[in-house]
């Protein structure tokens, strides 16, 4: 298995798949399912992260550009009233 933090969403994402498939397929020694389990979850919070991660930054662009459209429009309306 690879490092965590090497780990990229899509990695993850696959990897923690697999874990589900085996986990969900039942044929493996209870101590391996608890290997298993523990494994999937350490996974799906670095996914948790990685999406929060993307939605901070998403909002910080978004907010930059909302206060560029208002310096550079100067707070100007289009017509019918819509915001720049």
């Amino acid at each position: 298995m690879t490092n965590e933090t090497e780990l990229s969403f899509e990695a993850a994402m696959a990897e923690l798949e697999e874990v589900v498939n085996q986990l969900e397929r039942g044929d493996v020694p209870l101590e391996q399912a608890i290997e298993l389990f523990q494994r999937g979850m350490k996974l799906s919070q670095l996914c948790n992260h990685k999406l929060e991660q993307v939605e901070r930054k998403i909002e910080i662009i978004v907010e930059e550009d909302g206060a560029y459209r208002k310096q550079a429009f100067g707070g100007m309306e289009e017509e019918g009233g819509v915001s720049l």
